[in-house]
């Protein structure tokens, strides 16, 4: 017979666990400054949901998501179908410079991101960050050093991993 541990029993250094030892440390991140066709070629190729943009000192400013390049693509979708544009298209421009100067490059990361940095300090304890990740509902949060740069990232996988060891 098996005997399951409940996670109420857990050893008491198992929740004395801290973020720094949670984390993926050096993050891949995205710059701010980034084109919104970077974007999606890092997202794509790297198999991520979102990335972490970073300014040039390496502090996060804010994040980058797939649904986040999905609404900008939308919202520049209905402008480019409004009946307006159809009906008075400006023909002296030919069809190729038109069609170029519609293409999603010219929008940077840091137009698109959410602007909103969720972190940790590398010393929080494991149940701060599962609280934390809980009572904002997100699925990561950024590790950051006391002068705010971007040393790690806890993803929900990460803490899963912790209790099934």
């Amino acid at each position: 017979m098996t005997v399951l541990s409940h996670p109420d029993t857990q050893s008491s250094a198992s929740s004395e666990m801290i973020a720094s030892e949670l984390m993926s440390r050096n993050p891949v991140s995205i710059g701010d400054g980034a084109t919104l066709e970077e974007a999606i070629a890092f997202l794509t190729d790297t198999g991520f949901s979102a990335a972490p943009v970073i300014d040039a000192a390496g502090r996060p400013v804010g994040v980058i998501s797939r649904t986040d390049i999905v609404v900008h693509l939308r919202e520049r979708l209905e402008v480019l179908t409004e009946p307006d544009y159809y009906q008075n298209p400006d023909l002296s421009i030919p069809t190729t410079e038109r069609q170029t100067a519609e293409r999603p490059h010219h929008s940077l990361v840091r137009d698109l991101m959410t602007p909103t940095i969720f972190s940790v300090v590398p010393e929080a304890r494991v149940g701060t960050v599962a609280r934390r990740m809980v009572d904002l509902n997100v699925h990561r949060l950024f590790v950051v050093d006391r002068d705010g740069v971007l040393v790690g990232v806890i993803s929900a996988l990460d803490l899963l991993r912790h209790l099934c060891p």
